[in-house]
């Protein structure tokens, strides 16, 4: 008769704390990973990756640079490349013309001086008219590294040497071009190329790529050429 009696059950409220604990757990987690979620499709907005088609037909995506932010080597480069095609002329590619295309590489107030410069630099050499059998070539034996003088603006050091030649002098003579750039970046490039684009006008462009632009030119041991932008070579 003792079987048949009903048993005193105690209804306990633990499986229930459990439950509701277990469940809870669950929802933070689900919302943790909403939120973690929209997080990261925000990011992608504000920072959209660009995709990158390389020469050999791969693609890639990189990250966005700041607009201000250049490497070094591509200051560099576009010091180096971009003065070399500036000062380097012959008959068949008189200065002129050569300062009409690269100059789209040099700020609108500096030109004026610096073609001031380049036509002073050579005295023996005729800037409008050519001399038959003239060329002068720009040769570059060291360029430093950058160094950042303000926010997207660096001076760059250069020694090279402009060899000049002519009908009466086939061996030439070397005036030296120790010099500072100062470069600095910019929002657009400048280079825009024509209907009968030229080899030069398209080694330009290409230049102008980099969004870079020539504001300044000083003699090497000249101390205060990043202070003073509008003293260029004396």
């Amino acid at each position: 008769m003792q079987l048949l009696k009903p048993e005193n059950r105690t209804n306990s409220p633990l499986p229930v704390l459990v439950v509701g604990t277990f469940g809870l757990h669950l929802f933070t987690l689900l919302l943790l990973i909403f939120n973690g979620s929209m997080l990261q499709q925000l990011s992608r907005q504000l920072t959209p990756q660009s995709l990158v088609q390389l020469v050999d037909g791969h693609t890639i995506t990189v990250d966005p640079q700041p607009n201000l932010e250049r490497q070094p080597e591509a200051i560099r480069r576009f010091v180096g490349e971009t003065m070399t095609l500036m000062l380097t002329w012959s008959e068949q590619q008189p200065p002129i013309q050569v300062w009409e295309i690269t100059s789209q590489l040099v700020a609108d107030d500096f030109k004026q001086k610096l073609k001031s410069e380049i036509t002073n630099l050579n005295p023996d050499s005729q800037f409008e008219n050519v001399n038959r059998g003239a060329e002068n070539v720009l040769v570059i034996q060291k360029i430093s590294q950058p160094t950042e003088i303000d926010n997207g603006k660096w001076k760059v050091n250069i020694v090279a040497n402009q060899l000049v030649f002519s009908s009466y002098d086939k061996l030439g003579k070397s005036v030296s071009f120790n010099k500072q750039i100062l470069v600095r970046a910019i929002d657009q490039p400048t280079p825009s190329l024509p209907n009968a684009a030229l080899p030069l006008h398209f080694a330009a462009y290409r230049l102008g790529q980099a969004r870079l632009e020539i504001y300044n030119v000083c003699e090497i041991q000249d101390q205060n050429c990043s202070a003073n932008p509008t003293k260029a070579l004396p």
